[in-house]
């Protein structure tokens, strides 16, 4: 049957909203769930689908799963003002290890999106700091690696970045956050999205509320690898978990749930719940989850082996290009660097041609000065002898004027003395000046030989700095670019051939109750009888080496990276410590601030719980 419009059959328009995108869609009056679901997944190009599903509001207002093997139309949906049929696609069902469970990038997006959305609007509990963290990963998803040219203080301020019970928790400014945001945010090495994305998910699969769903007052916890059993006042610290290996049968009867275990010694344990639409959720989510966790502890189907060499060498490709690009940079950078450096030797040559023009300048004007005085000086030497040779004139027309006129001899004599001391002083006065004079000849003399030495300076100085920068030529011209080849690599996968043989799944529905028989669990793993045809292979000693050093060194980067990543959290823990409004904490912040304390974390706390028999948990569950 196909789900797409025809002109001959009736249609009925639906809206799938999605993190980033809205769909919209015709479908037939006869069209499934599972066409519907389908036609989803084609339309955004999702593979994995088994993480997902769609999601509505029922006519009595309650959240529901759609049913893919009954008719979308008969699921008691509610028809919106706009005439559409809205459903919202979210992962239902989550990984144990996010990085070795999600292939394609659109899955490890779109669980990217979902789990944020989940932190800011604190359905997932996140600590402060881890906050912080989370947040620089996502302001890099949505900016790329962090360049100080383009970044501008305050350009996140708009940006939903931090969830509100951590920001009220605080007396700190947005600007504040966003200067711790960006702190981590230019620590992180340049990535690509998809690979800044599993960051963000690495992280976020150890908070201790990631992938439950939680949906009764006892807080049972429906998560990848079991069931957890939470206090009504700590969703934080599951009391006691069962796993999906020790889980026999589920099965609820109205409202009443019951869960028997493997160990036939131990009771089941059995706990009420407000509506029977509630029990429907929880037993759904708990086969998806079931058969999710059987899968994983299968071999690889052909097409999940297909998905996986397929993101190898995407990843192998962008890794080449990454390489190229980091290789490439470097060089760019470097010849940026030996350009800036010739560029302040050259302003630094300048500077020092400017310097030895001034004082060349300096000189010729000291040279003018001189010429100038000694001009002065002549002119006065002359002036002098001109009054030297008047007043010479002068006392011989008086001597003359004396031998014809003897009356005024007296008087004559008396203007002789006092000609001849005018004289006298004129005398002294021309052998000072002619000193001075000599004087002025010596200095103008060294003047012109100083001149001379600075101009000598000035052509030693120009040579030198020519052949500096002939010799920076011709080094920067015998630099040699090389281009590697890369080597092809070819990757063989041998595929084992799987043969299952797996019991369809039995659900009775009578008198308002539902029962999931031992068949939909697969839990009897001595009644499955699975036969594999696998092709050996065979490793040398070098390559089974080789494969433990690589290993090894993953751990060990690993180790290191999550060290260093502890330490900061540690230090900006410390940081706004001092700025914590304690009337503002929630039950859950008092909680994980007394786990913190006392050196619990998710993975400790299961661990524990675990190691005490099931007769035991179900003891301990039955006194709740």
């Amino acid at each position: 049957m196909s789900p797409f419009r025809s002109k001959k059959l009736r249609v009925y328009p639906v809206k799938v909203i999605t993190f980033d995108s809205e769909l919209e869609f015709e479908l037939e009056q006869r069209a499934s769930g599972q066409d519907l679901f389908d036609l989803v997944c084609r339309t955004i190009g999702l593979r994995e689908y088994w993480y997902f599903g769609l999601q509505y509001v029922d006519s009595r207002g309650h959240v529901a799963w759609l049913k893919m093997d009954k008719k979308v139309k008969d699921q008691r949906m509610q028809l919106q003002a706009n005439g559409f049929y809205v459903f919202s696609f979210y992962a239902k069902y989550f990984p144990e290890n996010v990085s070795e469970e999600l292939i394609q990038e659109i899955t490890q997006h779109l669980f990217f999106l979902q789990v944020k959305q989940s932190i800011l609007s604190m359905d997932i509990y996140c600590r402060p700091e881890a906050s912080v963290l989370l947040a620089s990963y996502a302001v890099h998803v949505q900016y790329g690696p962090y360049d100080a040219e383009t970044y501008k203080d305050g350009m996140l301020a708009g940006v939903d970045l931090l969830p509100k019970g951590v920001t009220d928790q605080y007396q700190m400014t947005p600007k504040m956050w966003e200067e711790r945001i960006k702190t981590w945010y230019m620590d992180h090495e340049p990535m690509t999205r998809d690979e800044v994305e599993m960051e963000y998910l690495k992280i976020a699969q150890d908070l201790d509320m990631y992938g439950n769903k939680n949906k009764t007052k006892l807080w049972l916890g429906v998560t990848a690898v079991g069931l957890n059993i939470y206090d009504y006042h700590n969703k934080l610290t599951p009391k006691t978990t069962f796993q999906w290996n020790e889980i026999r049968h589920v099965s609820f009867d109205d409202k009443k749930f019951t869960i028997r275990l493997v160990d036939a010694k131990v009771s089941s344990f059995i706990f009420y719940s407000q509506d029977l639409h509630i029990n429907k959720m929880i037993l759904d989510l708990c086969k998806g989850n079931h058969d999710l966790y059987m899968r994983r502890r299968k071999p690889d189907t052909m097409e999940i082996q297909q998905m996986k060499a397929q993101a190898k060498e995407e990843k192998q490709r962008r890794q080449l290009e990454r390489t190229k690009f980091l290789r490439e940079k470097k060089l760019r950078e470097k010849a940026e660097k030996d350009r800036y450096e010739l560029e302040k030797r050259l302003e630094h040559l300048q500077e020092e041609m400017r310097m030895a023009s001034d004082a060349l300048r300096r000189s010729e004007e000291t040279k003018e000065l001189y010429f100038e005085k000694s001009r002065v000086n002549e002119e006065q030497m002359q002036l002098t002898e001109c009054k030297a040779n008047h007043f010479k004139s002068e006392m011989d027309r008086l001597r003359e004027r004396q031998m014809k006129i003897e009356r005024e001899k007296l008087e004559l004599e008396k203007k002789i003395r006092d000609a001849d001391y005018f004289v006298h002083q004129l005398t002294v006065e021309k052998d000072k000046r002619e000193a001075e004079a000599e004087k002025l000849r010596k200095e103008l003399i060294c003047a012109k030989l100083a001149e001379r030495e600075a101009t000598a300076r000035l052509l030693n100085f120009l040579n030198r700095g020519r052949k500096n920068s002939d010799e920076s030529l011709i080094q920067t011209s015998s630099i040699n670019v090389c281009n590697n080849s890369s080597n092809n690599i070819v990757t063989s996968i041998s595929t084992p051939s799987l043969t299952n043989s797996n019991s369809a799944s039995d659900i009775n529905e009578t008198a308002g109750g539902v029962e999931l028989t031992a068949n939909d669990l697969n839990l009897n793993h001595d009644d499955s009888q699975d036969e594999f045809e696998t092709k050996e292979f065979i490793l040398t000693d070098s390559e089974m080496e080789q494969i433990t050093n690589e290993i090894e060194r993953s751990r060990l980067e690993y180790m290191k990276k999550s060290k260093q990543v502890q330490n900061q959290l540690q230090t900006l823990r410390s940081e706004i410590e001092l700025l914590k409004i304690e009337e503002n904490q929630t039950n859950l912040d008092i909680l994980s601030e007394a786990q913190l304390k006392a050196g619990e974390t998710k993975y400790s706390t299961l661990k524990k719980l675990k190691s005490g028999s099931t007769k035991a948990r179900v003891a301990f569950f039955e006194e709740l």
